[in-house]
C-alpha cells in the first residue's frame, strides 16, 4: 500500500544535504557491490563494507531521516474502516523498550530511504545469522542494528551495527501467488572488530518447526512511519489463524506499520531473556498484510529448513 506520508520542505533540504555528504561513501560501496543474484547474494571479497563502515555511515541524522521502501503497511487513517470492524475494538501493539534479538535492517539507497525492515537473530552454529522477509532483499551493503535506539548514532547503539555479508532466500519465492508462501530470508552478518559474533552479544531465537496454523505468538517489530511510532519497537501477543488458500498464518493486531516486514513471530516467548521459538515472520501475501492491523507470515516448512541448512553449512550431500 503506497505511502501517504507528507514530506515537508525541511526534511527535503536535510535529505538533499545528507545525500551530497554521503556521495563519496555511496560511490565506494556501490562500486564494490555486485548485482544481487535471484537466489543468493554473495559478498565480494574486495568489499570494504564492515561493521565499522556501517556504524560510521549511520550517523544519528541519517538514522533519523531514514524511511522504509517497504511501504505496504502505511494506512490512511481517514479512510473507511476495514472489513474486520472498528479499530477501537481491535487489539493494538504496544511500544516497549525492545529486546536484543530484534532490530532494524538499514541499507544504502537513493534518497537515503534506508530503514528497510525488521530482522531478528536466529540461533546458528557460527552465531552470525539473522532472519527477515525475502521481499526485504538479500543483498549486501545492509546493516542490522539490534535493539535499535533512535536517539543514538551508529557508533553508540547498545548492541552495535552489524554489516550484512551474504543472504539466502528460497528459490520458489515470488512476490505474488503461491510464491509468497516462501517470503523468508536468512542473512549472515560479519564479526565485529574484536572478533565477536552478534549472537554472542544478543542471544538468539531458535528456528522451530510447528504443525498447524493456530498458535499463541508474540510479534515484535519496528514501525518506521513517523506519524505513528517513529522507530520505536512494538510488541503484540495474540493467537494466529490460517490465511485461507495459503500456507500462511494470520493475526489481527494494530500498529504494525511500514518497516515491520520481517518481524519475528515467536512462541514460548520469555520476556526475561527476550527470546523465543521462531515459527514465522511478517511477510507473505500483500508483502505481509494489507494494512497495519492484518499481518501475515509464511508457515516455516521444509523449504525454509533446507534454506537454513544451506545458510549454516549444515546441509547434507
Amino acid at each position: 500500500m503506497p505511502h501517504r506520508r507528507r514530506r515537508n520542505a525541511a526534511r527535503n533540504r536535510r535529505r538533499s544535504a545528507l545525500a551530497g555528504s554521503a556521495l563519496a561513501v555511496l560511490a565506494a560501496l556501490t562500486a564494490a557491490a555486485p548485482p544481487a543474484a535471484a537466489h543468493t547474494a554473495r559478498h565480494p571479497r574486495t568489499s570494504i563494507w564492515t561493521d565499522e563502515d556501517a556504524a560510521g555511515f549511520w550517523t544519528e541524522e541519517r538514522m533519523a531521516d531514514a524511511t522504509p521502501p517497504d511501504t505496504r503497511r502505511d494506512t490512511d487513517e481517514t479512510a473507511a474502516p476495514p472489513a474486520y470492524g472498528s479499530r477501537s475494538t481491535v487489539l493494538r501493539a504496544r511500544t516497549f523498550a525492545g529486546v536484543p534479538t530484534v532490530g532494524v535492517l538499514f541499507s544504502l539507497g537513493a534518497g537515503m530511504r534506508a530503514h528497510r525492515c525488521t530482522a531478528s537473530v536466529v540461533h546458528s552454529p557460527r552465531h552470525d545469522l539473522i532472519v527477515t522477509a525475502a521481499h526485504c532483499g538479500t543483498g549486501t551493503h545492509q546493516a542490522f542494528v539490534p535493539m535499535y535506539d533512535r536517539y543514538r548514532d551508529g557508533r553508540h547503539q547498545p548492541y552495535g551495527v552489524w554489516a550484512v555479508t551474504r543472504g539466502w532466500r528460497p528459490a520458489h519465492y515470488r512476490t505474488t501467488g503461491a510464491g509468497t508462501n516462501y517470503d523468508v530470508a536468512f542473512l549472515r552478518v560479519r564479526a565485529d572488530a574484536r572478533g565477536r559474533h552478534v549472537e554472542d552479544l544478543t542471544g538468539a531465537n531458535r528456528l522451530t518447526r510447528v504443525s498447524g496454523y493456530v498458535h499463541r505468538v508474540t510479534v515484535i517489530g519496528y514501525p518506521a512511519a513517523t506519524r505513528h511510532h517513529g522507530d520505536r519497537p512494538v510488541i503484540c501477543t495474540t493467537r494466529s489463524t490460517r490465511l485461507r488458500t495459503t500456507r500462511q498464518m494470520r493475526i489481527l493486531c494494530g500498529g504494525f506499520y511500514g518497516g515491520t516486514s520481517g518481524a519475528p513471530w515467536l512462541t514460548a516467548f520469555d520476556p526475561r531473556t527476550g527470546t523465543g521459538e521462531l515459527i514465522g515472520n511478517i511477510g507473505g501475501r500483500d508483502g505481509g498484510g494489507p494494512d497495519d492491523v492484518i499481518s501475515y507470515s509464511p508457515r516455516y516448512g521444509r523449504a525454509v529448513f533446507r534454506l537454513y541448512a544451506e545458510a549454516t553449512g549444515t546441509a547434507r550431500g
